[in-house]
């Protein structure tokens, strides 16, 4: 299959991190939706990372101790044409090496005996206990195994450790194939968000404008949606995962959309932007979303090498409680109101995450004590919002909320690629001023 050199330079790298240690990774199984249909197959993001290989139950063995040419094995699902006929093509062990650079590949139903074999002589066993219970029983059965020979000489396992903090360091600083792979899920991500935006007007229900959005995605050779669309009028805004997407759209409101698409190779976009249903913001919208513009891209502005995502909240959070001091919905200094939290009613999340092959996608952001340092090649999404409602208490001392501004809900997201220099805006193409959002 294409692209198969840049899944072994990732192994190679993973080979690296283990030392003497094996590895196992299970791929993703079907999940079933209702009696005997399933949802549509997505790939466990790790076992992809490494292998490129998108079918269910299949297993990996990465084995640095091995001589050369038993390093990469595959455990897969077997050719068979009357299940085939049902569920689609399988590549089989063939496939597997011929197709996915596997150094050796056997049937699924060989895992136990041939794992007993491949683990002597590791140090250790990488596998996530928890996630894979079809695995997880072989996987400790083996290894109980393993530990009963150990008093008859030879070299076996005497612990089992998690693979992610190795594998998600690896993910989490992108190579440039990656980052393009991410421009690419941007630009559709980009160009959906601009359709939605200009077919929208009042009387339309929220789910048209869903059906516009993934349309595009799908037309533009996407996979579908990375996540479950958001598309929010009004005070629904003020729901952050608000998912029903089956209401009216009103004169004088807004529409808060938060969508990206995902790829056939599962890299993500993740937009939100906010507009006006009618066209024309009313004064108490515009003054908001000024509020947010103006913090969002203070907090781009501290994307930079060396800083780490809790600068770019703190950026965000001082110009959102100063903006809110100035129109009388915070009182006090800036610096107090952040310490205590009482802007937390109006602002109740972080300002962005990790963004990859998962959408918030893996990597520390401290460790211990210390944030992360954001480097080259890392991306993460910048998305400072207002959500002015009854859903929360305001805080004792702070002012009431008058009518006129309440079912206000804001959000600006972007992606945001850290370079050696100023940050790269990847979704720029998804419009945000206050001019470009009316008409």
């Amino acid at each position: 299959m294409k692209n198969q050199h840049i899944y072994k330079e990732r192994r190679e790298r993973f080979f690296a991190e283990l030392g003497d240690s094996a590895a196992i990774i299970p791929a993703a199984v079907s999940v079933t939706h209702h009696a005997d249909c399933e949802y549509p197959f997505r790939q466990n993001s790790d076992f992809w990372y490494l292998t490129g290989f998108d079918e269910p139950d299949a297993v990996a063995l990465f084995l640095p101790y091995r001589p050369k040419g038993e390093r990469y094995v595959l455990f897969v699902l077997p050719k068979e044409s009357a299940v085939e006929v049902w569920t689609g093509f399988r590549w089989g062990t063939y496939g597997a090496v011929n197709h996915f650079d596997a150094d050796v590949a056997y049937s699924l139903g060989e895992l136990s005996e041939k794992l007993l074999e491949y683990l002597e002589g590791s140090e250790s066993i990488a596998f996530r206990i928890g996630k894979h219970p079809k695995i997880e029983h072989i996987v400790l059965n083996v290894w109980s195994e393993l530990l009963d020979r150990s008093s008859r000489g030879g070299k076996v396992p005497i612990g089992l450790k998690s693979p992610c903090p190795a594998l998600h360091q690896l993910r989490l600083r992108k190579d440039a194939w990656e980052i393009q792979r991410m421009k690419e899920a941007a630009r559709i991500s980009c160009k959906s968000h601009e359709i939605a935006r200009r077919t929208t007007r009042p009387g339309m229900n929220e789910r048209e404008i869903q059906a516009v959005l993934e349309k595009s995605f799908l037309e533009e050779g996407a996979r579908g949606p990375a996540y479950g669309s958001i598309v929010a009028g009004g005070h629904n805004a003020c729901i952050l995962h608000y998912t029903a997407n089956n209401d009216l759209l009103k004169d004088q409101e807004l529409l808060l959309i938060d969508a990206g698409c995902s790829l056939d190779d599962y890299y993500n976009g993740d937009i939100t932007r906010t507009f006006p249903i009618n066209g024309k913001f009313t004064a108490e919208q515009k003054a908001i979303y000024e509020i947010v513009l103006a913090a969002q891209e203070s907090a781009i502005n501290s994307v930079l090498p060396g800083q780490n995502t809790e600068v770019v909240h703190l950026t965000a959070v001082k110009v959102l409680v100063e903006g809110l001091i100035d129109l009388g919905l915070l009182k006090g200094s800036p610096d107090s109101l952040i310490e205590q939290g009482l802007y937390r009613h109006l602002y109740m999340h972080r300002t962005g995450h990790w963004l990859g092959l998962d959408v918030h996608d893996v990597g520390a952001y401290r460790l211990g004590e210390y944030p992360i340092p954001l480097e080259p090649g890392m991306i993460l999404t910048v998305e400072p919002g207002i959500y002015i409602s009854d859903l929360l208490s305001v805080p004792e001392g702070q002012p009431s909320i008058e009518e006129r501004w309440k079912g206000i809900g804001i959000r600006i997201e972007d992606d945001v690629l850290v370079t050696k220099t100023v940050p790269e805006v990847l979704t720029v193409d998804a419009l945000k001023s206050i001019k470009d959002m009316e008409r």
